[in-house]
């Protein structure tokens, strides 16, 4: 096949939506599949195609969910989305959060190939859906087929438009992690880790922190290492308080071939985020390095792992329960060893080979729904306008 990947987001910088791409893409680069990726430019990069990955349209930072969304809003780049589709005629254009701007709307618009939109996103409300969504159904009604990564995805796409969607995941590198990966340290005393952006609340980083203070008057040397990107200072007044200066390390951004080796240098990963998950890839990182969890029982969470069965789920914003959690955890070698055990089975269940099996087989079914429909009489445009209106009022 020629697949085309388009991505509303900026390459430069990592994310899951980007991840999950790069990792598709090279699943089927390997069955010789044709594959490119369209995304934004960074802001003093230059428009480019290497002949693999295609840049067009400056990235801005945008708010969004709680986070920062590095897209591109201009629509002069139009005329280039149409004549790269025109000439790759690509049978599969497969676009991640479609109905976001605005490469994937341009894609979509242009779009004369079979095309498939997965929706990563979760998130209470969304009034850029609700307030276009008029001019969105238009372009949801060119997706042959839709794709949420969890039901935490999928109920928030389809409270604005209503459909059928395939319940496919992110998937784990689980060749990268591993039990047997070596630790960055060993530590020598209990060991806690969290990973993900710190400055943003939804992460739920002061609440670990709450906990951490009643959890270290069961273990007064525990170490919390946080790894990821933030400021300290955030949270410098909070530390302070509870006098954990000593049981606290923040090591900031890590390279990508050393994150691995801080996941078996912990006893315990938690993640104690407070909403707005989809899914909960950190999840799975440690639970394919055989690490036992702790997490926010939330609706992405709960999909990935099961409570009792991989760790242990609590209730969000709660520090006295991620507290209990934890300690349970850190006195317990043998309860430690059995969910980590689980959570290495369960990951391999979500491996890429799999998921981009899962994907691949989605594909040739839409191709086969096209071609049978091809000796079909075409839709006019009054049929295409009845299909957008029933989308746009959820009937």
């Amino acid at each position: 096949m020629r697949i085309l990947f388009v991505s509303p987001f900026d390459f430069s910088y990592p994310g899951g939506v980007n991840e999950h791409i790069l990792h598709l893409d090279a699943e089927y680069c390997k069955l010789g599949h044709h594959t490119r990726i369209l995304a934004p430019r960074s802001p003093g990069e230059s428009e480019s195609d290497d002949g693999h990955l295609i840049k067009l349209g400056v990235a801005v930072p945008v708010p969004a969910n709680g986070s920062t969304a590095r897209i591109t809003l201009s629509p002069f780049v139009s005329g280039k989305v149409k004549e790269l589709l025109r000439r790759e005629r690509f049978d599969i254009v497969h676009l991640h959060e479609p109905l976001a701007p605005m490469l994937p709307q341009l894609a979509l618009l242009h779009s004369r190939s079979v095309n498939v939109g997965t929706f990563h996103a979760a998130r209470a409300h969304n009034w850029g859906y609700l307030s276009a969504k008029p001019v969105l159904s238009l372009l949801f009604a060119k997706l042959h087929g839709r794709i949420a990564v969890s039901p935490a995805a999928l109920e928030s796409i389809a409270r604005y438009f209503p459909g059928y969607y395939e319940l496919i995941p992110n998937g784990i590198d689980i060749e990268r992690f591993r039990p047997d990966v070596p630790p960055i340290a060993r530590f020598e005393r209990p060991t806690v880790l969290f990973v993900g952006r710190f400055n943003e609340s939804r992460k739920g980083l002061r609440y670990l922190l709450e906990a951490l203070a009643l959890v270290r008057r069961e273990f007064p040397d525990v170490l919390l290492l946080v790894v990821g990107p933030g400021d300290p200072q955030r949270y410098e007044r909070q530390i302070e308080r509870a006098e954990l200066g000593e049981n606290v390390r923040f090591v900031g951004p890590v390279p990508d071939e050393l994150l691995p080796s801080y996941y078996t240098a912990c006893d315990v990963f938690c993640a104690p985020a407070t909403g707005g998950e989809s899914f909960g890839i950190v999840l799975l990182e440690a639970m394919a390095s055989g690490r036992p969890v702790v997490a926010s029982d939330i609706r992405g969470f709960r999909f990935v792992l099961r409570h009792g069965v991989e760790g242990l789920l609590v209730e969000r914003k709660n520090a006295e329960a991620l507290a209990v959690a934890l300690v349970h955890l850190l006195a317990d070698p043998h309860l430690r060893e059995r969910l980590g055990k689980a959570g290495r089975q369960r990951a391999e269940q979500f491996s890429w080979p799999v998921i981009a099996q899962r994907t691949l087989a989605y594909y040739e079914r839409l191709l086969r729904g096209v071609r049978e429909r091809a000796a079909e009489p075409p839709m006019d445009w009054w049929d295409s306008l009845r299909v957008a209106l029933r989308a746009w009022s959820g009937r």
